[in-house]
């Protein structure tokens, strides 16, 4: 007990915000020689921890017909531990939102990636379904602790009129993380010992996470450098009032702020759109009379295609719109519309491959845009540096509602109203997302304003 303690406490301790340096360097050439070095080392850091954050969740997924042979489970009980992590992630995200910004970068990342790798490491030789629900539970509390710093680190590496390209070319992590997953655990299985689907991402991640305790650091001012918006002679859309504790700025600049609560809200009905075109297109293209290998195939367009929109976006925002994300997330949910439409007439077992696979990945395309800069880039400059990570945990809990409605509701709406209920449910969903989203038009762009 003594020991646990005690390690809890160094591991506390190691968490607090990283000291400023004390001789801050003056040197303009050595100051842009430091800040290229370290948003190189930082962003890569983040990106390949965050692969690690992917590859350890969505391990589950490629094992679950091994899972559910060797335990005898049904299809329900293995939905129960997928949801259960889904519920656990969703309120540790916003809970480690609010610790995240109180916490330095480097540890807070690694020990989340540390501990779901321990979780992986023993999670195939658990004996029985409670266990392996209650495990991959706490695995998912853990996994929420990934994205919270890099948000943080984002925001205090990059500058507001160049955030939205950095962040939306970080967040294709997200794809490399499950394409390495797919393809090691896919190799696992192929030898025969599933088993390793975990064990391996466990080691790996082990690995990883030590590493990133010796790559990242914490805010620019730790190694001596001046803060972002000075060194890119930018100006901070929103900033804090002085005097405000940790709780007052949280209430002003989060929970009372309208803006945010707006995202929010459109973050419920894109996170459902997502989760619903990812998870069940495969079914609704095999009720087209779509084989399963080859809707695996034509599926796997959207997310692929779905990174370069993401990234398209962000390039567009900082291009074209000053770093504004309102205009870029309505033009994209405007041609998801018509991509879902064409979506549902054209996808059948008499449309050519090629014509499939153009509005499988225009689905992909147009919603992976609006999914990254919502919960992330827009909402980082809708809040004060301070409360970056709370307020991205806060959209980001949100979007998980929508994810939840995603199973359960979808199977009701196709039952009831088949295919034809879920589409127009996807289509009504982004129109009241672009509802929500327009309301912070006229905020994003007085903000600009103020910062010209």
């Amino acid at each position: 007990m003594k020991l646990a303690l005690s390690t809890l406490a160094v591991a506390l301790a190691g968490m607090k915000p990283l000291p400023d340096a004390k001789n801050p360097l003056t040197d303009e050439k050595q100051i842009a020689k430091q800040y290229k070095r370290w948003r190189i080392r930082m962003f890569s850091g983040m990106y390949v921890g965050y692969v690690m954050y992917y590859f350890t969740r969505k391990n589950l997924t490629y094992a679950a017909p091994s899972v559910m042979k060797k335990f005898d489970i049904t299809m329900g009980e293995l939905g129960t531990i997928s949801s259960v992590s889904y519920i656990t992630y969703a309120i540790g995200k916003f809970l480690s939102g609010i610790v995240a910004d109180k916490c330095n970068i480097r540890t807070f990342m690694a020990l989340g990636l540390i501990g779901s790798s321990l979780v992986n490491l023993f999670f195939g030789f658990l004996p029985s379904l409670p266990l392996l629900t209650l495990f991959w539970g706490i695995n998912g509390g853990l996994q929420s602790m990934g994205f919270p710093p890099v948000a943080k680190g984002l925001v205090y590496w990059f500058s507001p009129k160049e955030r939205a390209t950095k962040w939306t070319l970080w967040s294709s992590s997200h794809t490399v993380g499950t394409a390495i997953g797919g393809i090691v655990t896919g190799l696992c299985i192929a030898i025969g010992d599933w088993h390793a689907v975990f064990y391996i991402p466990g080691i790996i991640g082990i690995i990883t996470g030590i590493g990133l305790l010796f790559t990242l650091t914490d805010k620019p001012a730790c190694i001596g450098l001046p803060p972002i918006e000075v060194y890119k002679k930018d100006i901070i859309p929103i900033k804090k009032q002085n005097n405000l504790f940790h709780w007052q700025i949280l209430t002003k600049y989060v929970f009372g702020n309208p803006f945010l609560w707006s995202l929010a809200m459109s973050y419920i009905f894109i996170y459902y759109i997502r989760f619903a075109t990812l998870d069940w297109t495969t079914k609704f293209m095999a009720d087209r009379g779509i084989g399963n290998a080859r809707a695996a195939f034509l599926l796997s367009s959207m997310p692929l295609v779905g990174t370069l929109g993401g990234i398209s976006s962000g390039w567009i925002a900082d291009r074209f719109f000053k770093g504004r994300c309102t205009p870029v997330n309505l033009i994209y949910l405007f041609c998801l519309i018509f991509s879902l439409v064409g979506m549902y007439y054209f996808i059948n077992a008499t449309t050519p491959i090629w014509i499939m696979i153009t509005f499988l990945s225009l689905v992909g395309f147009f919603i992976d845009g609006p999914q990254n800069l919502v919960g992330g880039v827009q909402t980082s400059r809708l809040t004060v540096q301070e409360s970056v990570s709370a307020a991205c945990g806060f959209t980001g809990m949100f979007g998980y509602v929508g994810a939840a409605l995603s199973g359960f509701g979808v199977a009701l709406l196709v039952g009831k109203y088949g295919w034809h209920g879920f589409f127009v449910s996807c289509i009504i969903s982004c129109i009241i997302a672009m509802f929500f989203i327009a309301l912070t038009w006229k905020k994003e762009a007085t903000d600009i304003k103020l910062s010209q």
